[in-house]
């Protein structure tokens, strides 16, 4: 029980670890905003012109005209030339598209949904654990028990028994590990002082170890349903006191929801997964217990089978004897 839940704790841990650390956002193309100034030109530097388009000249600059005299400098513009830039070279720069999200486990769903379901999910979270722990405990078990079982060597000793050979039978019982060979050699050992008594203490023993924590589970069943519906309820609450404030109304009724959904959907979550190992163990309880009182029932008829023989033949060579004695 304490490998197992060493071992469910740390696989647990690891995985809420792996969760928590979101993977790194991808690198977002640096663009200016879209209200920003296009940038300065040096004193230098050409105005940028869109081909084709042409330039716009001011009012009382005069017209160049293609003669000039010889020995004679153009005459300077009265004012300064500006260009007429292109609707594209004008316009700011699309905003970069929101990258993907990493999926489920990416962008860490998981977590989300916890902190959103409100200080409820933390108990939901330890039945959760115990709940999974119980049942990997109980596979275990179970499953050593089906390899413990020998009813070959149970057949052995009621042959053994059946032949009057009752120190044959339980050689043959003892150091067993299944438990309806170690209830015969419990009874076999103690036929003389009160067999039943012997066979009862041993099966209860046995039963009681196979039917460990399914009151644990049966709680557990009972329990996470409770906790979620709990949580329900205070998720409404959270929700109706915030109806007051107009700004806050909308957002925060919405998350007082989602915390009473998101509780209300764990609580019976856990409650389905440890109902359907609880049946299960129940019933394997169930057959282990037949199976004890079948041997035992079978025991307790063959020993007194051989106990009434005995004193029949006791019986008949008793008058012999005493004839016998009187000559």
């Amino acid at each position: 029980m304490k490998t197992s839940l060493i071992v469910c704790l740390s696989s647990l841990a690891l995985a809420l670890t792996s969760l928590a650390q979101s993977p790194a956002a991808p690198g977002a193309a640096q663009t200016s905003p879209a209200g920003a100034p296009p940038a300065a030109v040096g004193p230098g530097a050409p105005a940028a012109v869109s081909p084709g388009a042409p330039a716009a000249m001011s009012p009382g600059a005069p017209a160049q005209t293609g003669n000039v005299p010889p020995g004679e400098s153009p005459a300077a513009p009265a004012a300064a030339v500006t260009a007429t830039l292109s609707p594209a070279a004008a316009s700011p720069p699309p905003a970069a598209e929101a990258q993907p999200s990493g999926g489920v486990l990416g962008s860490n769903w998981l977590i989300d949904k916890f902190h959103k379901g409100g200080p409820i999910m933390w108990p939901i979270l330890i039945v959760s654990i115990i709940g999974l722990t119980v049942v990997i405990e109980r596979i275990f078990w179970w499953g050593g028990r089906w390899f413990r079982r020998d009813p070959k060597r149970i057949e052995k000793v009621f042959t053994a028994i059946e032949n009057g050979d009752t120190t044959e039978a339980s050689r043959l019982s003892r150091g067993s590990r299944d438990p309806v060979l170690r209830m015969m050699w419990n009874g076999l050992n103690h036929q003389h002082a009160s067999l039943q008594g012997a066979l009862q203490v041993a099966a209860g023993i046995e039963i009681k170890r196979a039917g460990r924590f399914l009151v644990v589970m049966d709680t557990l069943v009972t329990l996470a349903p409770l906790l979620g519906l709990l949580g329900t309820i205070t998720g409404l609450i959270r929700s109706f006191s915030f109806l007051g404030n107009e700004e806050l109304a909308v957002q925060a009724v919405t998350g007082g929801i989602a915390e009473a959904l998101i509780a209300t959907a764990c609580g019976l979550g856990i409650a389905i997964f440890a109902l359907i190992p609880f049946n299960f163990f129940t019933s394997r309880v169930s057959n282990l217990e037949f199976e004890l009182q079948t041997a035992a029932t079978n025991l307790e008829v063959m020993l007194g089978a051989q106990t009434a023989a005995r004193e029949l033949d006791f019986a008949a060579q008793a008058p012999a004897s005493g004839k016998g004695s009187s000559i």
